[in-house]
């Protein structure tokens, strides 16, 4: 397994952008495909998007495709989630994933090990 912290979370106002990192640690995180999360307050944690190993492959939520973008950076062992034209309902606590290999196009949360411990994502309208 690889260690997660993520990073870049805030308050911003319908309409504005943020962008997540996730920070790896493990020299084999290029062998690790990863995603993020997001739960809100009552809600089960929901899959917002996923990248496999080598980034040549993505997958988003119906919810957010084309307003939000997932890419990674292995020599750095980063994965950015790039959030744009945010709403209100993007308001949750957004988490980093990985997990070694193949994943689903459509993952669950099941489906990766390793975890970051969330960061705070807040939409005022």
């Amino acid at each position: 397994q690889v260690q997660l912290v993520e990073s870049g979370g805030g308050l911003v106002q319908a309409g504005g952008s943020l962008k997540l990192s996730c920070a790896a640690s493990g020299r084999t995180f290029s062998s690790y495909a990863a995603g993020w999360f997001r739960q809100a307050p009552g809600k089960e944690r929901d899959f917002v998007a996923a990248i496999t190993w080598n980034g040549k492959s993505t997958y988003y939520a119906d919810s957010v495709k084309g307003r939000f973008t997932i890419s990674r950076d292995n020599a750095e062992n980063t994965v950015h989630l790039q959030m744009n034209m945010l709403k209100p309902e993007d308001t949750a606590v957004y988490y980093c994933a990985a997990e070694f290999g193949i994943i689903p196009t459509i993952p669950r949360p099941d489906d990766f090990g390793s975890w970051g411990q969330g960061t705070q994502v807040t939409v005022s309208s």
